[in-house]
């Protein structure tokens, strides 16, 4: 399973880790994913879905039925 919020598309980033004698190594950013039942009032039951944190805050504001829409989404 990839590490890509599934309503927000968030993926791992890469930049460098830069030490305190400004050597550089390659590092990789992962997003903060949680896996989270979510109920869905159209659908009329829960749904389970890999969210980033910032998309889950926005979940819980706005409903999961919302935000899929707002982003162009079928939960089906």
């Amino acid at each position: 399973m990839s590490r890509v919020c599934q309503l927000t598309n968030k993926g791992p980033q890469v930049g460098n880790r830069v030490s305190h004698s400004n050597t550089k190594t390659k590092h990789r950013f992962l997003p903060n994913l949680q896996k989270k039942r979510c109920w869905s009032t159209e659908m009329n039951r829960f749904v389970s879905v890999r969210l980033s944190a910032s998309a889950l805050r926005t979940v819980d504001k706005l409903g999961i039925d919302m935000y899929a829409k707002r982003v162009g989404l079928s939960l089906t």
